[in-house]
Order: structure tokens, then C-alpha cells, then sequence
């Protein structure tokens, strides 16, 4: 097998088609769907064999670098480079911008395994095997797909038409399919030879940028002038935001794979999920003996064939049938489970309404480096607020121009500094913050921290933050 390959993990994607779960601020690959971790973090322990990989390149969107940090560092892992992007342009210039970094960090011989971060793989030696044939093929020169042996006829997925089989190393790609209606993928599954496209590529990363400067010179040069420009803030590398909105809005199946002459796959047969949507979550988890998965507080009566899940309310689902229900403590979606495709559509539906937005890019719980708060009620000139504060985190020094702040201590210690003063409060301890002053809200404990905000005011928004200093960049 060939040197230490370097693992490229891709996530900025929001998959909209798991709302109300996932949302812009929040999306699928961060949360936990299939158990105590989330796809991300699953990803990144996938990847952890240091006699296989270096530390991981990870390319994420901007809003998502604290999650990414996070996340990381629950497990234990460091990252060889997190990549920022500053705006959504679709895969070919995120994987052209890993390419060059990885091509200036570690040579141009350097191969890459190329990963999305929401996608549930089972680690075999089918796996190992595939990920050693693939990486020799890709120093080699190749840009090699990894296809999934199809179970059942699959309308959500491309597909891959090859030679190639199972274990017998890789084989050229014949052609790429467009995602099929049914009676198209019926037929490929019977013919034979179609794979999955999972997604998931091995290249070197030369030979990658060299397939980008003859089929795609714009992406490679707004990939190569993002890096070159390319800014260092904290642990991140921050790509220059107008080189990188310059790239065309393009997949690299789009730019590259189907163009070039370099394409080859190597044919898998180990489990593979891409969690895309709610029936796939479904159909890849253990079921009850009426075939219904749920999580979270639920209550089923003569219910089959069903997905219910909630992080908040009790749901109770009663004499239905291929049912999914998802709750969570400001929106509720129910839909037919064989139908939950549709969820896509739906979000551009409420993307679209002014009043319905929000619901798409935030859930009440906001994730901040510190912590979070979660929306408690809301009214006219009030608001009011659950804060939680990580041990030894703190917020930003700041003021605010239209608004006064009282705190009250739920649980743990909160060290608070207003106008230079600091006091120590404990629970059920509370202080006022008057409009204007310069405050800060730290936890010097071992637990976390838990307080009530209060606000009043004029106007109320989360951009009436004025940032003195902040330990996370954003001052």
C-alpha cells in the first residue's frame, strides 16, 4: 500500500431533507441521529488508524467551526487543517481547495480520502480492503469512486455502471446515472453491474488538480487564489472570500468525474447509509416487532411501519400506518414515511415565507463555543432565556445599546464582571445588568452553568452585541 493517506472530510452540507432536526445552524452531520455520537464525529473515529491515516483536512462551512472544534475535541481528535468556507459553492472547488492545501502541506504525491461527514459506514475488512486497493489505484493516477452493491432499488442515489466486482480491486467507470425513477432502477438492478454512487473518492492530489486545470480551470483557479489568500484565525484557515465565491456552483461528479479519463471504482459491499433522509434513518435501524423505529418520548397504539421521533414534547401516534413524525420544541412535521423525500421540498416551501424562515435556519437551542441558550418566551419589549455555560468557557466582554439583562443562577457558579467589578454568584443568586454597561458571564466551575436571562428593552435582536474582547475570535 502506499504512504500515510491524508483524510478529507467535507462538512458544510445542510441536509434539509432531515428538518426540522436539521437546520442551517445545525445541520445532520452534527447531530446525533444513530447513538451517542454524532455522523461526524463517527466519520473522524472512522479515519483514527494512524498506521492508515494522517490527522484529518476538514472543510466546513464558516458558521459551523466551533461545532467542528467541538466535536473534535469530545472524541480526542486534531485536525491537520479545518478549512472555512466563507459561502456554499457545492463540492468540486471544496474538494480543488483540500487538494491544493494538502498539495502544499504534504506534496503533491500526497493521495486523499475524500469523505462526506453524514454518511453511516460499517468498518470491515471488505472496508480496509477496498480503502488499500483504492489508494494504490489513486497513486497510480486514478480518481477512483468507491460504488455500493445495491440492496434494493434506490431512486435517492446516482449510480456507477462498471465492470467491476466486489474484493477484485478497481475497474474503469463506464458511465455515471443520474438518480433513476423506480422502474429504471428496477431494471439496473436486475442487469446488473450498476453500483451506488456513495459519494466517497480516493485521488492523489496532483493528479486531481491536474484534472482540474484541463476540465475545470475557473473552480481550480478560485480553489488556488482562496488558499493562497487565505487567512489564519485561531485553529481555522479562513479561504478569501471573494476567490472562493468566484468558483462555479458545481459537484465534482458534475466538473470532474463524469469528464475525465481518469475515473475508475472500486465495487464495495459494506454497510453504507448516507442518512439522507428520514426513511433512510428507518431503514437502517432496529425496528420494534410492528416495524416502527422511534427515539425520544413516544407512545405508539396500533401504529406499523413508522418513524416518530422527538427531542421535546411527548409524541402520541395512534391506528396509522408508513408515518413519520418529528417534533421538536418549534416545529412538528408529519408525512408519509415511503414519501419523506418530500421533506426537501417542504423546506423550500418555508424558506420561502418570511414568517416560516427561521424555522429552517435555527432551532430554539443555539450552539455558541461557550455553550448555548435556548428561547423560553418571548413578548413585546421582553424576552427570556436559558443560558448554559460549558466549564471554564466564557462569553465575550460586551455592551449592549437597547437593552438591559437580568441573570438569575439555576445551577453551578457564574463570575460575572460588569463594569470592571467582579462578582461570584451561586444558585438562586441574580444581578442586574443595566443598559450600556460592559459585562462579561464566565464559569470558573467544574459543572456546567445554568442561568436565566431576562431581557428588556427597545430591541431585542442577537446583533445588538457590541464585542470588546472574545477569546473565540469574534471581537
Amino acid at each position: 500500500m502506499t504512504d500515510l493517506i491524508v483524510p478529507v472530510i467535507l462538512a458544510g452540507g445542510q441536509g434539509s431533507r432531515l428538518w426540522p432536526m436539521s437546520r442551517a445552524a445545525r445541520p445532520k452531520q452534527f447531530l446525533t441521529l444513530t447513538g451517542e455520537k454524532s455522523l461526524f464525529q463517527l466519520t473522524l473515529e472512522r479515519v483514527g488508524d494512524e498506521t492508515i491515516y494522517t490527522d484529518a483536512i476538514i472543510i466546513t462551512n464558516s458558521e459551523y467551526r466551533f461545532l467542528v472544534a467541538e466535536q473534535s475535541a469530545e472524541i480526542g481528535k486534531t485536525a491537520a487543517g479545518i478549512l472555512l468556507e466563507p459561502v456554499a459553492r457545492n463540492t468540486a472547488v471544496a474538494i480543488a481547495a483540500a487538494a491544493a492545501f494538502a498539495s502544499d502541506r504534504f506534496g503533491q504525491d500526497v493521495v486523499l480520502h475524500i469523505l462526506p461527514s453524514d454518511h453511516e459506514v460499517g468498518v470491515d475488512e471488505g472496508y480496509r480492503l477496498a480503502v488499500r486497493q483504492a489508494a494504490d489505484a489513486a497513486a497510480d493516477g486514478r480518481l477512483v469512486t468507491f460504488g455500493i452493491l445495491p440492496t434494493h432499488a434506490e431512486t435517492g442515489f446516482g449510480y456507477i455502471k462498471s465492470q467491476a466486482t466486489v474484493g477484485a480491486g478497481v475497474q474503469p467507470v463506464e458511465r455515471f446515472v443520474e438518480k433513476p425513477n423506480a422502474e429504471r432502477a428496477a431494471q439496473m438492478l436486475a442487469e446488473g453491474g450498476y453500483y451506488w454512487n456513495s459519494g466517497m473518492f480516493m485521488l492523489g492530489a496532483g493528479a486531481f488538480l491536474r484534472e482540474c486545470e484541463t476540465l475545470a480551470p475557473e473552480t481550480l483557479a478560485a480553489a488556488r487564489a482562496a488558499i493562497d489568500q487565505a487567512q489564519t484565525d485561531l485553529d481555522f484557515i479562513r479561504l478569501d472570500q471573494d476567490a472562493f465565491a468566484a468558483a462555479p456552483d458545481i459537484s465534482v461528479d458534475y466538473a470532474i468525474f463524469e469528464k475525465t479519463e481518469k475515473a475508475a471504482v472500486v465495487a464495495v459491499n459494506f454497510s453504507w447509509t448516507d442518512l439522507g433522509s428520514w426513511d433512510a434513518l428507518w431503514k437502517n435501524s432496529e425496528r420494534d416487532e410492528g416495524q416502527n423505529l422511534t427515539q425520544g418520548s413516544v407512545t405508539l397504539d396500533a401504529v406499523s411501519n413508522s418513524l416518530v421521533v422527538t427531542d421535546h414534547a411527548h409524541v402520541a401516534v395512534s391506528g396509522l400506518d408508513d408515518i413519520a413524525v418529528i417534533a421538536t420544541n418549534d416545529a412538528v412535521y408529519v408525512g408519509r414515511l415511503s414519501e419523506a423525500q418530500k421533506v426537501g421540498a417542504m423546506v423550500k416551501t418555508l424558506r420561502a415565507g418570511k414568517e416560516t424562515v427561521g424555522l429552517t435556519e435555527i432551532h430554539k437551542t443555539a450552539y455558541r463555543p461557550w455553550g448555548g441558550y435556548s428561547s423560553v418566551l418571548a413578548g413585546e419589549r421582553f424576552q427570556v432565556k436559558r443560558l448554559f455555560v460549558k466549564p471554564g468557557k466564557k462569553l465575550s466582554l460586551q455592551k449592549h445599546h437597547h437593552r438591559a439583562e437580568h441573570w438569575i443562577v439555576v445551577r453551578g457558579t457564574a463570575e460575572v464582571t460588569v463594569d470592571g467589578t467582579i462578582t461570584t454568584l451561586s444558585e438562586n443568586q441574580s444581578i442586574y445588568l443595566p443598559l450600556g454597561c460592559v459585562h462579561r458571564l464566565a464559569n470558573p466551575g467544574k459543572i456546567e452553568l445554568e442561568l436565566i436571562e431576562v431581557q428588556t428593552g427597545s430591541y431585542l435582536g442577537e446583533d445588538d452585541i457590541i464585542r470588546i474582547e472574545d477569546e473565540f475570535g469574534r471581537a
